[in-house]
């Protein structure tokens, strides 16, 4: 039995040490060109890049994603000194296309998720706009505490008060600085074991610059 139209998030986190940024770039740039066999693109103006094919999502909605993410980040109390400003990577939305056409609810591909954050998000009944597909991993704020008692890195879910808060965290983690999303419309997915029809399937990836 299909569950009530609505929203839901799933939130695969990978958290960027500062010291192991220069060993990581290469292998997500190689796992990146694996995933999708082509080479990078070029960006111009706004960190937007140039397409040379049939877009997967509109270039309203990659501002509206861009716009959103960097408020919430702007958000953040206590404030965060490094916070990056997040611009958009052409590789990790072609790459979250290629997941998200595959209609399958888990984070995916294996071979990307060493090197690449995830948040999942499926909307079924009415559809309204990109944002409200995502407002609910920003919602997550509420359950988050920083620094935790003792920690000054809090690791979501472990130092949450509440409810998972990795997609929030996944968000705001500061030296990821780059995001590439894709919508899908499926038209049978499996969602916890129920099965969704026309839904409307949200990939997001998450890299360090």
């Amino acid at each position: 039995m299909p569950l009530l139209p609505g929203t839901v998030g799933l939130a695969g986190l990978l958290f960027w040490a500062g010291q192991t940024v220069n060993t990581l770039m290469p292998n997500a740039t190689l796992a990146l060109a694996q995933t999708e066999g082509t080479a990078m693109w070029p960006t111009s103006g706004l960190g937007v890049a140039r397409y040379r094919q049939k877009r997967y999502i509109s270039a309203r909605d990659v501002s509206a994603l861009l716009d959103y993410h960097n408020h919430i980040r702007a958000s953040v109390r206590p404030p965060a000194a490094n916070m990056e400003y997040m611009v958009w990577d052409e590789r990790l939305a072609r790459s979250a296309k290629a997941w998200a056409t595959q209609c399958i609810w888990a984070h995916g591909p294996s071979q990307l998720m060493r090197y690449v954050g995830q948040n999942l998000s499926i909307h079924s009944g009415r559809y309204r706009s990109v944002v409200d597909l995502v407002k609910s991993w920003s919602e997550e704020k509420r359950h988050y505490l920083f620094p935790a008692p003792k920690d000054c890195n809090p690791h979501c879910p472990w130092h949450c008060s509440g409810p998972v808060c990795s997609h929030y965290t996944q968000m705001v983690w500061a030296s990821s600085n780059r995001l590439g999303c894709a919508i899908h419309t499926c038209g049978s997915i499996s969602v916890w074991g129920s099965t969704w029809h026309q839904a409307v399937y949200l990939v997001c990836n998450y890299a360090i610059k």
